[in-house]
């Protein structure tokens, strides 16, 4: 069954189908990290049915997006959220098996890449039935060095690729970003509440950059008293950005 709901009042629509992977946490969350400015092209690797791109866009109009997916259905759901929001050819789907990504999109076409990657070791731990479930939580369909091998790919000389990932996997991660010439730059931790240890990581790295890794303040998510953080509640629209 679909589901479309809005970003915020007034926002961008999304949708997303129960048979697919449901939206998640991380997402939002990881469409706080990036540095947007106008005109940027951006690539989102695993697109899914859209959200990233969308909440990306909902930040920075200015943005055009291409999503690769290797799921049709969540593919075409994606084309549908683009018409739907009148952003035919800003958000836009690229079909295909990121492992192959030389043949589907040209060399440093990208001034951003971001992933919302499956967490997983293929073979590790209790896996979902639902193929479409399966291919987004574990690594069955590609591995985390396959993720950034593709990011290096497609990203210019000097563009950053941003993604999310478990704090366990921060050694392979940082192992695998660097064989892709990615340099991690920067990197927050999410606390569920402060004193509390990490289950996100945040990191962004930059092609070609130069060593050294800035690590940001926490990103908690609530309060002691339990209630949403203000900066969770900005992440998701419900508070206005703080100004300058």
């Amino acid at each position: 069954m679909e589901h479309w709901e809005a970003l915020k009042p007034g926002g961008l629509r999304f949708v997303w189908d129960d048979v697919l992977f449901p939206p998640g946490t991380d997402t939002f969350l990881l469409s706080s990290l990036p540095r947007l400015k106008p005109g940027l092209r951006v690539c989102d690797l695993g697109s899914g049915t859209g959200l990233l791109g969308l909440l990306l866009l909902q930040r920075q109009e200015d943005l055009t997006v291409t999503g690769v997916e290797l799921q049709p259905e969540a593919a075409d759901l994606l084309e549908r959220a683009a018409a739907e929001n009148g952003l035919t050819g800003r958000l836009t789907a690229c079909r295909g098996d990121l492992r192959s990504i030389r043949t589907l999109l040209p060399a440093g076409r990208f001034d951003l890449v971001v992933c919302n990657p499956p967490y997983y070791p293929a073979g590790s731990g209790a896996l979902a039935a639902e193929s479409p479930r399966r291919t987004a939580r574990a690594e069955t369909a590609c591995a985390l060095e396959d993720v950034c091998a593709a990011a290096g790919w497609l990203l210019r000389w000097g563009g950053s690729f941003c993604l999310v990932h478990k704090p366990e996997r921060l050694a392979d991660l940082l192992w695998s970003l660097r064989s892709a010439a990615l340099e991690p730059k920067r990197l927050r931790t999410v606390c569920r509440r402060a004193g509390e240890a990490p289950s996100l990581v945040l990191l962004e790295a930059r092609r070609g950059g130069r060593p050294g890794l800035a690590w940001g303040p926490p990103l908690i998510l609530e309060t002691a008293e339990g209630r949403p953080t203000a900066e969770l509640e900005r992440i998701y629209f419900r508070r206005q950005e703080d100004t300058p």
